[in-house]
């Protein structure tokens, strides 16, 4: 049986990338004031910036969009859509919105009050940013080795059971509902084990709390679930993924991770406690309920995705890309997160540049210095996107400095893939020669979309 895992499709179009020179980078980083997210994509080799909304979509996707159904109300992409939902999660209520981050922003601005406290593994940034402009406290409680990046653990993403408890048991008045992340990106792309979810939520339920998924990987989770959970293994993956749904009460999704389009999400519910508020918020911000700011065309190709992405040979393919990269960066001296996740790895910057201090934001260096040896666009997963600056002037500080490279879905080659590894290993053997950089601007919300730099 051959060892090499081939991509499970067939290319039939293509688009031209432009290379470029050091110097060139140079310049445009100095334009982009050392801010990557300002770059032209047209000046970016290869773009591991994000996995959202930057795959390539299948054959049949593209077919499905020439049905799209464009009436204002009731178009008839809705209800298939909505079919499509419904079948996978078990919930009544499917709020389309138009990406995952005006789900969030609907849910928080209905479901939660200045002064709650809201607990998961880990909120991710926009997750993050819209519980603090709703007046709630996001609460990171992801289990002891979700911080380690080295520490072997198979489902890092689990959330900490005990720590989750004493918030209940103390301040349990102010939880409006717990939430966690499936796959958990900001610790890595880790998975949650299915025993650790049952567990959180027998643990709300007795609380009498609603857990809401974060389920824009739930995908990629569920095949983790099945190759690394006792007792998994001989499940489909979709039979796990309707589990995961089962045991929440609602979740939220931005289907440009695993629906595999490039626009598009929802809010999907169980009941109908926060349903009437949340659809008139959507009408208000983003359309008609059954279009929720999505053209009929992107509706039938998010249908067609959520069916295709638990293709189990494409899932497979989808999680050693992670791990072939991953071995390719250990053997090449540099440390990332252990095990590699689903959707992207992770470089550990501070292994990675030992002689800059949290205040030269090490894993934004290293994002920068990435672009400048290899055209390769990154993102920093550390104290730029979650630490910030007080009152007083001073700065918090994140518990990790990553530097995510997360990988389209269906759009580079092993090649890509051996080319990047051999840019972030020769990287590494010059790492001394890395600087570190300072805050010249920066907003208060989402700073790293927009912040300005300067070397230090």
């Amino acid at each position: 049986m051959p060892k090499t895992m081939i991509e499970p499709f067939r290319i039939k179009s293509v688009e031209p990338i432009r290379m470029t020179t050091r110097a060139e980078r140079e310049a445009l980083l100095a334009e982009a004031r050392l801010n990557v997210f300002r770059l032209r994509a047209r000046d970016v080799l290869l773009d591991f910036l994000t996995d959202s909304g930057t795959g390539a979509m299948s054959a049949h996707q593209w077919a499905a969009m020439m049905e799209g159904d464009e009436s204002y109300a009731g178009a008839e992409s809705f209800f298939r859509f909505e079919a499509a939902v419904r079948d996978l999660t078990g919930y009544a209520h499917v709020i389309p919105t138009h990406q995952g981050r005006a789900a969030e922003r609907i849910l928080f601005s209905v479901a939660a009050r200045p002064g709650d406290l809201v607990p998961s593994n880990t909120h991710f940034d926009t997750t993050r940013a819209n519980l603090e402009v709703a007046g709630a406290e996001p609460l990171d409680l992801v289990i002891r080795e979700g911080l380690e990046p080295r520490t072997p653990h198979p489902f890092k993403g689990n959330i900490d059971l005990e720590r989750v408890e004493a918030l209940l048991r103390t301040r349990g008045d102010r939880v409006p509902f717990g939430m966690i992340t499936v796959t958990n990106n900001s610790g890595g792309g880790q998975p949650v084990s299915l025993e650790n979810l049952r567990a959180y939520r027998a643990l709300l339920a007795r609380h009498g709390k609603p857990l809401i998924l974060d389920a824009c990987r739930f995908a990629e989770n569920a095949m983790f679930v099945k190759l690394r959970e006792p007792g998994q293994g001989e499940r489909a993956v979709k039979e796990i993924a309707r589990e995961m749904f089962s045991l929440a009460d609602g979740c939220t999704m931005s289907a440009k991770k695993d629906a595999l389009v490039n626009i598009g999400g929802f809010l999907a519910l169980r009941d109908d406690r926060w349903v009437e508020p949340a659809r008139n918020l959507l009408i208000l911000t983003e359309g008609f309920p059954t279009y929720g700011g999505l053209a009929g065309r992107d509706l039938d190709a998010l249908a067609v995705g959520l069916e295709e992405i638990l293709h189990e040979d494409y899932l497979r393919y989808r999680l050693r890309t992670a791990e072939y990269m991953g071995e390719k960066l250990r053997q090449g001296g540099v440390a990332i997160v252990e095990p590699t996740g689903g959707h992207a790895v992770y470089l550990d910057a501070r292994d990675f540049l030992p002689h800059l201090g949290p205040a030269d934001y090490p894993a934004w260096a290293l994002v920068d210095a990435l672009y400048l040896a290899g055209g390769i666009r990154g993102v920093e997963v550390g104290s730029v996107m979650f630490g910030k600056r007080l009152e007083d002037g001073t700065e918090t500080y994140h518990p990790m400095e990553l530097v995510r490279l997360a990988f389209p879905r269906r759009v580079y080659t092993q090649s890509h893939f051996d080319y990047a590894a051999e840019v972030v290993c020769e990287l590494k053997r010059e790492a001394a020669s890395v600087r570190g950089v300072r805050f010249a601007k920066q907003s208060r919300y989402l700073r790293h979309f927009t912040a300005e730099f300067e070397w230090a």
